[in-house]
Order: structure tokens, then sequence, then C-alpha cells
């Protein structure tokens, strides 16, 4: 489904398009559904988020220079219900790593696909190899614990 509107930019860097009402009820999987966002040419997954009773999504900094746009620019989107599974992938010393400690692998098994990329994204984003281990082991630590990510 396509549709004009321009990208929001509240602040310095966050950014979204709201998402038409007919829209989303078209769709026909809830307020929040899993979707495919096109622009320009660029597609992206996202999840419809309702704000203040609006439907939106976000563009990150990432998406918006993939797609060669700005907050402010008016552009076509195109939007389709994702109905791809969403998975994660899980680096090999951070899948040792859980092997190795049955409760947090049983724990992030379990955990919605937002919060296993939080763990897998805090780990990957590392820039040491230091700080990469160390952060294996906070998340180890946190699902064995059962506690959350943030």
């Amino acid at each position: 489904m396509r549709f004009r509107t321009p990208i929001l930019q509240s602040g310095k860097t966050a950014a979204g398009i709201q998402i038409p009402d007919e829209i989303v009820e078209a769709l026909g999987s809830g307020k929040r559904p899993a979707i495919t966002v096109t622009i320009k040419g660029y597609t992206y997954r996202s999840t419809v988020a309702v704000m203040s009773g609006v439907y939106m999504v976000g563009v990150s900094a990432e998406n918006r220079a993939a797609a060669g746009v700005a907050g402010g620019e008016v552009v076509d989107v195109d939007i389709q219900l994702d109905t791809a599974p969403r998975e994660v992938t899980v680096p090999a010393d951070f899948a040792a790593a859980l092997d190795a400690a049955p409760k947090a692998r049983a724990s992030f098994s379990a955990l919605s696909y937002s919060n296993k990329s939080w763990h897998v994204g805090q780990i990957t984003g590392a820039k040491s190899d230091e700080t990469r281990q160390r952060r294996i082991a906070k998340s180890i630590d946190m699902l064995t614990e059962g506690r959350g990510p943030r």
C-alpha cells in the first residue's frame, strides 16, 4: 500500500512517518503489525507503533541514509505486512556462551525478537574484544538470573 507523507523530525535524531489509519486497518493484523517499509527503493523491517493515538513507524538515521532521505522531506512510502519469521543471528561466541549456560540458553530462547536483538546488538556493537567478552558475560548473567535487558 502506497501513500505520501513527510518524514517527521523530532529533536536532533528521532524521525518517523505517520501511517494513515486506513492503511493499518487494511493490513488486517491489529494495531501494531510487523511491516516492511520501502522508501525510494530501500526496504527495511519494522513494527507499527501507536503514539498518542497515531500510527507511526520510525525511520532511523541508518535507514534515512540508505534511502537517501532527510527529516522534513515528503516521500512516497510503500508498506506491506511482514509475515516472514523474525530471527536473530546469534554470533558464534555468544552462542557458545549460551550453550555453556543452559538456564541462560532457555531464557534467551523464550525472549521476544526485540529482546534477543537487544542482547545481540550489545555484543556486536562492542569496539574491542575485551568489551565484547564483558558484554557476553553480562548477558549470560542477566539471562541466568531471568532479568530483562533494560
